[in-house]
């Protein structure tokens, strides 16, 4: 049967659940998402409900998404309402599939069977996935998010960066990552990492360097950037400034403010382990009509058998 996966960032919204579970997918990776709301989980006439769990969709144990089990109280009395309101979530959507999540723990050398070591609050959530029917063996599935951050007080800079966030990812991936043949692991890996893929900002070198630096980390650790690429997707009209001319990115963001007709950047992608990468598909959504109601598009990746 193959397994469909949907790449999403949420933008924090409700609405993407309703439309989410309308797809006839079977894991959603998702991206800055709140829990769904209880018209959602509460269908049992549409056939979300499973005799496993309490429904569907099924977000798993906060342990494997919300960052506050596993930090400390380090950052109470910093006038902070929490760690983070927004998270990557593994989401089981259909029972076609089953999903072992992986409880998120801190930066540990020693994390345990079921366990993730964790190094950005808010940047990753990973689970197993075996389909039922046994057409497709285990894969590990990846929810990543590339977390704006701040330069340091000191360096006077009002500089955001999410490319740093990018690469904590990388890292936490590569525990699940234990020889040199690729052929060994089966992880795809997707989300919304908040950096550019071929160039820097308005043509700049110095972002350049650093967003290729990601893409470079995957291919080290044997994950294949598998999209989307045109003409899996629509192209902006008007490129942005400093993309090659070769380029074959897709729009997946638009400003809240703006228009998907007018979109100009791809900071959505998709990677998977080499090798298992061949049997992989990925297509933006992006055609202005089912773009969907987040300023992210949605990332479908179809896993054949």
């Amino acid at each position: 049967m193959g397994v469909r996966v949907v790449s999403w960032n949420t933008a924090r919204s409700l609405e993407p659940w309703r439309e989410l579970v309308q797809m006839g997918a079977d894991i959603a990776l998702l991206q800055e998402a709140v829990p769904p709301p209880s018209d959602v989980i509460d269908q049992e006439d549409a056939g979300l409900r499973s005799d496993e769990n309490e429904g569907l969709p099924d977000i798993g144990p906060k342990e494997s998404w919300d960052s506050h089990w596993w930090n400390s109280d380090w950052w109470h009395g910093r006038d902070w309402p929490a760690l983070y309101d927004r998270w990557p979530m593994v989401v089981r959507l259909s029972d076609r599939v089953r999903v072992d999540w992986f409880k998120q723990v801190g930066p540990s050398p020693w994390a345990g069977e079921n366990e993730i070591a964790v190094s950005g609050i808010g940047t990753i959530a990973a689970a197993r996935v075996t389909p039922r029917d046994g057409s497709i063996e285990p894969f590990i599935a990846v929810s990543m998010y590339g977390r704006w951050l701040d330069t340091h007080r000191s360096v006077g800079s009002s500089w955001i960066y999410a490319d740093a966030s990018a690469h904590r990812i990388v890292s936490d991936i590569s525990g699940f990552i234990g020889r040199e043949d690729s052929t060994t692991h089966r992880i795809i890996a997707a989300g919304d990492l908040n950096v550019l893929h071929g160039y820097g900002d308005a043509g700049n070198p110095y972002w350049e360097a650093r967003y290729r630096s990601v893409f470079d980390r995957m291919t080290a650790i044997g994950l294949e950037f598998v999209g989307p690429q045109a003409p899996s997707g629509r192209k902006a009209e008007t490129p942005p400034k400093g993309q090659p001319s070769d380029s074959r990115n897709v729009v997946t963001f638009t400003p809240k403010l703006g228009s998907p007709a007018e979109a100009v950047n791809q900071l959505d992608f998709a990677f998977a382990s080499r090798g298992f990468h061949e049997g992989i598909t990925v297509r933006a959504m992006n055609e202005v009509k089912e773009w969907g109601s987040s300023d992210h598009c949605r990332l479908l990746i179809e896993i054949a058998e």
